[in-house]
C-alpha cells in the first residue's frame, strides 16, 4: 500500500470550536473517574487488598474515553490487561470493578478473574485478557459476528505496542481485511512494552503502518488529547460502518506508572515522566479548555473531584463488605452449554 494512506491526525480547530461545554465536562468527569479509581487501586495494592498483577491506566485516560464517546450501544469492546479504564469508560459500575479487583463475590467475575479478566455482556465489554495479543483474534471474531448478524455494530480491539510483535495479530489483520470486517484496531503506544522501549522492540516505530501489507489504513493520533482522539474515532467509525473494512489507529500516549504495580520503572528518566505529567496530561488539558474557553469555575471542578473521590471510596467500601467467593465457585462458569 502507498504510504500516503497512513496519516498523522491532530486536533483540528473545528474540533475545539464545536465541542460543547457539556460534552467537554462529561469527558473530564469520565477521565477523572478513571484517574481517581486507579489511585485508589494503588492504595489497596499497597495494603495487600489487591493480589496478583495490577496494571494501571493513569496517563492514558483520553484514549478510551475519547473513543468510547464515538460508539453505539451495540458496539463491542475488547482489550488487554491494562483494562480498568476501559471497564469504567464502558459504563461498568465502579463497585463491581473494585469488588473484582479485591477478589470478592460482588465483582463482575464473582471474584475469580481479578484485575486482568473482567467481563460484562450487558455493556458489550468482552475482557480483559492476560495473554499478550490474544484479544485481537477475539476482537476480530466479534467484528465477524456483527457483520454476520447485520446489527450495525462494530468491534474496537485495543492492544499495547508490544502486542504488535505477536503473530496472531497479523493472522487477524489478514482475515479482517479479506472479509472487510467492521473492526477498529487501536494500538495504545505508551512507548514501552513492559520495560523495553519501542525503539528496542520494534524494527520500525511507525506502528500505524503495520496494517499496510493487508491494505489496512493506519493513522497516528495524539492520544493525550481527547479531542484529537474523538476526531480520529469519528473518522474510524464512519470508515468501518460504511463497509470499508478494518482501520488501525496508533494512539501515542504515556503511562505514568510502571508496567504493573511490581515495576519500579527505573528504565525511564524522571525528566521524561515529569514532561508528560506537566505538559501533556490529558485531564489538565481538558480542565484548561473548560476554564479558558467555556467559563467553568475552578471551584466547581474541585467539587466535581470531591464527588468522584466519594464514588471511588464507596466502591472500596462495597468491595470490603462483599464476601469472598465460596469454594463451590471453583466449579462454576467453566462450561457453557449451548
Amino acid at each position: 500500500m502507498a504510504k500516503s494512506q497512513n496519516t498523522a491526525l491532530k486536533r483540528s480547530e473545528t474540533a475545539t470550536s464545536t465541542v460543547t461545554a457539556e460534552a467537554l465536562k462529561t469527558y473530564y468527569e469520565d477521565m477523572l473517574l478513571i484517574r481517581r479509581f486507579e489511585e485508589r487501586c494503588t492504595q489497596l495494592y499497597g495494603m495487600g487488598k489487591i493480589a496478583g498483577f495490577c496494571h494501571l491506566y493513569i496517563g492514558q485516560e483520553a484514549v478510551v474515553v475519547g473513543l468510547q464517546s464515538c460508539l453505539n450501544p451495540q458496539d463491542s469492546v475488547i482489550t488487554a490487561y491494562r483494562d480498568h479504564g476501559h471497564m469504567l469508560a464502558c459504563g461498568m459500575d465502579p463497585k463491581g470493578v473494585m469488588a473484582e479487583l479485591t477478589g470478592r463475590i460482588g465483582g463482575y467475575s464473582r471474584g475469580k478473574g481479578g484485575s486482568m479478566h473482567m467481563f460484562s455482556r450487558e455493556k458489550n465489554f468482552f475482557g480483559g485478557h492476560g495473554i499478550v495479543g490474544a484479544q485481537i483474534p477475539l476482537g476480530t471474531g466479534l467484528a465477524f459476528a456483527h457483520q454476520y448478524q447485520e446489527d450495525g455494530g462494530l468491534s474496537v480491539a485495543y492492544m499495547g505496542d508490544g502486542a504488535l510483535n505477536q503473530g496472531q495479530v497479523y493472522e487477524a489483520f489478514n482475515m479482517a481485511a479479506l472479509w472487510k470486517l467492521p473492526v477498529i484496531y487501536v494500538v495504545e503506544n505508551n512507548m514501552y512494552g513492559m520495560g523495553t522501549s519501542v525503539e528496542r522492540h520494534a524494527a520500525t516505530s511507525e506502528l500505524h503502518r503495520r496494517g499496510e501489507p493487508y491494505g489496512i489504513k493506519g493513522h497516528i493520533v495524539d492520544g493525550m488529547d481527547i479531542l484529537a482522539v474523538r476526531e480520529a474515532g469519528l473518522m474510524a467509525t464512519e470508515h468501518v460502518r460504511s463497509g470499508k473494512g478494518p482501520i488501525l489507529l496508533e494512539m501515542k500516549t504515556y503511562r505514568y506508572r510502571g508496567h504493573s504495580m511490581s515495576d519500579p520503572a527505573k528504565y525511564r528518566s524522571k525528566d521524561e515522566v515529569d514532561h508528560y505529567k506537566t505538559d501533556q496530561d490529558p485531564i489538565d488539558r481538558v480542565k484548561t479548555l473548560l476554564i479558558d474557553h467555556h467559563g467553568a469555575r475552578a471551584e466547581d471542578l474541585k467539587e466535581l473531584d470531591k464527588k468522584i473521590k466519594k464514588i471511588c471510596l464507596e466502591a472500596v467500601e462495597f468491595a470490603e463488605k462483599s464476601p469472598e467467593p465460596d469454594a463451590h465457585e471453583l466449579y462454576t462458569d467453566i462450561l457453557k452449554e449451548v
